[in-house]
């Protein structure tokens, strides 16, 4: 299981869930979103948010063994988390009990990075806390590849995702939008146009160099 080395935050001061893989993808696209409040919807933003308007809106159904609940509202006082699962599957065990299976829509295809998983580990971090369990994996399904990549929530994906949750909670108590790193992921990014990652890398990297000599 998870540490319990970060504190206990308050109603007030519970952030996104979906922060923290906006974070995880890039710091400063995560300070747009969340401290300037910048959004705008592209081709792939579009088509994910329509992936997860058909999830939302389904209806609750049962499969035998599993139980399928869907937009399920979440939180973790503990990480200082708020947001909301696409669907949590309980699975019904042995001993008659039901295990939940968090399970996160995307419409893209599995990344490079930890972003996804750690949006996903946050999700069942939330659901732990609120149903007194332990969850041991869930799954992410891929819009492009019409499959489920299952996902073990290890203790390194969970120190990862605690790690990402405070310093999302820093990043954002802070108010200050970091620098530009400019990257082949800023091609896809839904902000680049606001963001301006080519010209204000190139700005920054030219006065850097002027302070320097």
């Amino acid at each position: 299981m998870a540490n319990e080395t970060y504190k206990t935050y308050d109603e007030d001061s519970l952030i996104q869930l979906s922060a923290l893989q906006h974070f995880i993808y890039c710091p400063r696209q995560c300070a747009l979103i969340h401290i300037e409040q910048v959004w705008t919807e592209n081709l792939f933003t579009a088509e994910g948010r329509i992936m997860h308007d058909k999830v939302d809106t389904a209806d609750r159904e049962s499969r035998g063994n599993v139980r399928i609940e869907y937009g399920v509202p979440i939180r973790s006082l503990r990480l200082g988390l708020i947001g909301k699962a696409d669907v949590v599957e309980f699975h019904k065990k042995d001993n008659g009990l039901w295990a939940p299976f968090p399970v996160e829509y995307k419409r893209g295809k599995p990344k490079m990075d930890d972003c996804d998983k750690v949006q996903l580990c946050a999700q069942a971090t939330c659901l732990e806390e609120m149903l007194n369990v332990e969850i041991q994996q869930g799954a992410l399904f891929y819009g492009r590849t019409r499959r489920r990549a299952e996902v073990v929530f290890d203790e390194e994906l969970r120190l990862e995702t605690e790690d990402a949750a405070m310093k999302v909670h820093e990043l954002l108590d802070s108010g200050m939008t970091p620098r530009v790193e400019y990257s082949k992921k800023c091609k896809s990014c839904s902000l680049q146009e606001q963001c301006m990652p080519k010209m204000s890398y190139k700005t920054t990297t030219y006065l850097m160099k002027a302070t320097e000599e």
